[in-house]
């Protein structure tokens, strides 16, 4: 595993009406939804990881704390950016933050572990 503090990746999403919080009932509303918010910032900290983990690595996501700040509309484009702060053995801690051209839309922090792939899928219930 060949992975050091200050690895990043950026991934861009432009809203459509399937990711709003109406669609993904997480509320009423036609904005982007707080779990796409999430999953873009976990796109990110994966994309960072490309190319870094050993043959039948992955890594798993086990916390995602996260501050949505601002409502975006379908049609807008976002950015998620993710930095990894800190390497703990196998546990890595982004940094994430999610920004559109008006400035910050959400930020927090995306914890992932590295796994050997068959022991954690032969662990599943």
């Amino acid at each position: 595993m060949t992975v050091e503090a200050g690895l990043c990746a950026e991934v861009e999403l432009t809203v459509t009406d399937r990711d709003t919080a109406l669609a993904m009932r997480s509320g009423d509303v036609s904005v982007l939804a707080t779990p796409r918010v999430v999953a873009l910032c976990e796109q990110a900290s994966c994309a960072a990881l490309v190319g870094r983990l050993e043959p039948g690595e992955t890594s798993v996501g086990t916390r995602v704390e996260l501050s949505h700040l601002a409502p975006i509309a379908v049609g807008s484009t976002v950015r998620a950016t993710a930095i990894l702060e800190k390497s703990e053995g196998r546990r890595l801690i982004f940094n994430v933050t999610v920004t559109d051209p008006s400035g910050l839309v959400a930020a927090g922090k995306v914890t992932r572990v590295v796994v050997n792939e068959d022991e954690f899928l032969a662990k599943r219930r």
